[in-house]
């Protein structure tokens, strides 16, 4: 399938995106997000539909495809002018002229007074509205998703079909409405564009994010003489492999690696980590890091748009394009709110008509009913919260990969930790070692067990691996044993038949139940079902991991150690922590089988780092993985946390907590604000004029309520 993502321009509230998201469900397309937020549309494309075709469609809709989103500039916004800006600029002066006719015995223009002028000055206004607003509604309606713009064009339009038909007949002054049907217009333009540079403010984090991809790099080339020559070249031309060299307060073009040189990197922009980190050879740099000290040369290892701040960027967007659980019901109100304000406008008219006897106050109160009516409001109330509580999340290192996962945070109960890498550090030091088989010598037992520990990705094997591969001696370590077969069990160890047929283990207590009953040592090295050797390892403990766990227990949340080493150790570690439960020796299949368990009995959240946590961190209510954990639980987890650490744990269950509470305020102002403000005018305590201004103000009291939660303290 051929992935498309579009900038589309045109969509103003949710009823915009759900026009667009039903057109491409008619197209057939696969795994769609619309996000009216910031104008994003992504598909994938199955054959049936081309890629023009499809952009033609949507242009027929009433919007305007305005480019293809790559990853490397997603987000980063065109410069020019707001188009709802550009109107409002182009109505207003026809508008206030319109309205000095109030007040024409103060200024002595009482030309202002005849109809023609006031025609001739609306009809501007008018026009350009209806290219606009009018033009929208009709495809709205044709399409079967009536829009906000229906109210306005039919306002807008009653306001100025009365006051023309009053022009024609010479009915006098009492029925002419120009101005009014000028000053919705006006102010409905004006009220969308405070409302779009209130949005477009709750995107800031994500666009500073999406800038710092954006750098010029020193690439490193050779002339025929295989003298290097530095090239400055665009960071997205760089490629995998290219040779780049980044000075003392440059911007790290693109992920890369040390070849030479030591330097302090501020990774603050993924991490939200302010202090420098110090880099040697053969490290990895971020992309969109600064060097704050020092000089490096280093190779790519990513181009810019497979960078990791290219994906957190694309995956933070896909995540606001998203719809939690609590939009549902408000989306499906917004699926009916224009028909059935249209109903209320029409009942309005009829009621008022047999009430007052009076045409002109009947229809001025449907008018203020159509133009006071705001549908976006309920649409903006779930999209705004989410763009900043996942933009303030990315901007301080932790990546949500759904905006569902900000919902269900607020309902957790219980978090459960691994060991191993997530409450401590994962760089383990070997404390001790023995050998228990008098013909095996320690030189010997590091031969095995370097042979076999190589293999495996798990923390414990390869801390071994590394320290032993350095402490053998040349000839030893070219000398490891050449296994016949080679495999890794998950839970309990690494298995392997030397060519002589030798079987050897180097596994947890597990595979050595039967052969010693002390189970204090994190490795037993097995041979031919004879245990030869141990080994013990320490890890300190990662310096938040208490004040972690302090914290949740502060917030009445149950904390569980899930483990797989062995009981004694991992009682030991939460005493020392305060972590309330502790479950250990569990295999990947018994880990699955207790969160399975847990979740069931409450919302559980599950923290951990290795390839054994993937299947848990899945079954989870959410799985949360560190930057540094393995690939697959990294892909597994619905949030990461990309510090190195459990710092910024707190950060995301308060960010999810209040992300949901500024929700709920949206959605209760949403309904209420048209609650009470239709029956206000249909009861005639509201000028249309002045419905039109509060109808774009409701929106911009969203963005500013969701906008608090840039400052808001969560924690």
């Amino acid at each position: 399938m051929e992935k498309i993502r579009w900038k589309v321009e045109g969509m103003d509230c949710s009823n915009c995106a759900l026009t667009i998201r039903k057109y491409l469900e008619k197209e057939d397309v696969q795994n769609i997000r619309v996000n009216f937020v910031d104008g994003d549309v992504a598909f994938d494309l199955n054959g049936s539909s081309s890629a023009q075709q499809i952009q033609k469609g949507i242009d027929a809709l009433g919007y305007k495809v305005t480019g293809t989103l790559e990853a490397d500039t997603a987000g980063v916004p065109v410069k020019k002018m707001n188009i709802h800006l550009k109107y409002t600029l182009i109505c207003l002066p026809f508008t206030l002229v319109l309205l000095l006719h109030m007040v024409h015995d103060w200024i002595g223009w009482h030309w202002l007074m005849n109809p023609w002028i006031q025609f001739a000055l609306c009809v501007p206004v008018y026009i350009t509205g209806m290219s606009y607003f009018g033009k929208s509604a009709v495809k709205s309606l044709r399409n079967g998703i009536p829009n906000m713009n229906v109210l306005i064009a039919l306002g807008a339009t009653a306001a100025f079909a009365y006051s023309f038909t009053g022009t024609l007949l010479t009915l006098g002054e009492d029925y002419l409405f120009y101005e009014t049907a000028a000053t919705i217009i006006t102010l409905v333009f004006f009220g969308n564009y405070l409302e779009s540079a209130s949005v477009q403010s709750t995107q800031k984090a994500l666009q500073g994010l999406a800038k710092s991809q954006k750098t010029v790099a020193n690439m490193i080339a050779f002339d025929e003489h295989h003298q290097e020559v530095i090239m400055p070249v665009d960071n997205k031309d760089l490629r995998s492999g290219d040779l780049v060299l980044i000075k003392n307060g440059e911007l790290v073009p693109a992920d890369c690696k040390i070849l030479w040189g030591d330097a302090s990197v501020n990774e603050s922009i993924i991490t939200g980590e302010s202090l420098p980190r110090e880099k040697h050879a053969k490290d990895m740099l971020i992309g969109g890091s600064l060097l704050v000290d020092g000089t490096v040369k280093a190779q790519v290892t990513a181009a810019a748009g497979d960078s990791a701040l290219a994906n957190i960027v694309t995956l933070v967007k896909q995540a606001q394009g998203e719809k939690p659980p609590v939009q549902q019901m408000a989306d499906r109100i917004s699926a009916i709110f224009v028909p059935a304000v249209i109903a209320i406008a029409v009942l309005t008219f009829i009621i008022n008509y047999f009430v007052l006897q009076d045409f002109t106050s009947s229809l001025m109160r449907s008018i203020a009913v159509l133009v006071i009516s705001c549908p976006c409001a309920l649409g903006l109330a779930t999209p705004a919260a989410i763009a900043v509580g996942l933009g303030r999340a990315a901007r301080n290192g932790v990546l949500f990969r759904n905006a569902k996962s900000l919902e269900l945070f607020k309902d957790i109960r219980q978090v459960v930790f691994d060991k191993t890498g997530t409450l401590t550090t994962g760089e383990l030091t070997i404390d001790q070692f023995q050998t228990t088989n008098n013909t095996i010598s320690e030189e010997e037992l590091k031969r095995i067990t370097y042979s076999l520990e190589k293999y495996s990705n798990h923390p414990i094997a390869k801390s071994v691996a590394t320290a032993w591969k350095t402490c053998l001696s040349g000839r030893q370590a070219k000398n490891e044993i050449r296994w016949a077969k080679i495999e890794e069990i998950k839970g309990l160890g690494i298995k392997a038949t030397s060519k002589e047929g030798d079987e050897y283990w180097a596994g947890s207590y597990k595979t050595a139940t039967a052969l010693t009953a002390n189970n204090t040592h994190n490795v037993y090295i097995i041979k031919n079902n004879e245990l030869i050797g141990w080994i013990d390892l320490k890890d300190d403990i990662r310096p938040e991991a208490k004040k972690v766990v302090n914290y949740l227990r502060n917030k009445g949340i149950i904390t569980y150690l899930l483990s797989g080493d062995s009981k004694a150790k991992s009682e030991q570690l939460a005493a020392e922590l305060g972590i309330d439960k502790v479950i250990a020796e569990q295999t990947p299949e018994q880990k699955l089988t207790v969160i399975e368990s847990l979740t069931l009995q409450a919302p559980t959240a599950m923290i951990g780092d290795g390839i054994n946590d993937a299947p848990a961190l899945a079954k989870a209510t959410i799985g949360i993985s560190l930057s540094d954990a393995s690939q697959i639980a990294i892909q597994t987890a619905d949030v990461v946390l990309m510090n190195h650490g459990l710092k910024n744990l707190p950060l995301s269950l308060g960010l999810g907590k209040h992300t949901f509470i500024t929700i709920r305020q949206n959605l209760f102002w949403a309904f209420c604000y048209n609650i009470v403000a239709i029956p206000i005018a249909a009861l005639g305590f509201l000028n249309p004029m002045f419905g039109a201004l509060a109808m774009g103000l409701s929106d911009v009291v969203l963005g500013i309520n969701s906008g608090r939660l840039f400052v808001k303290k969560v924690i």
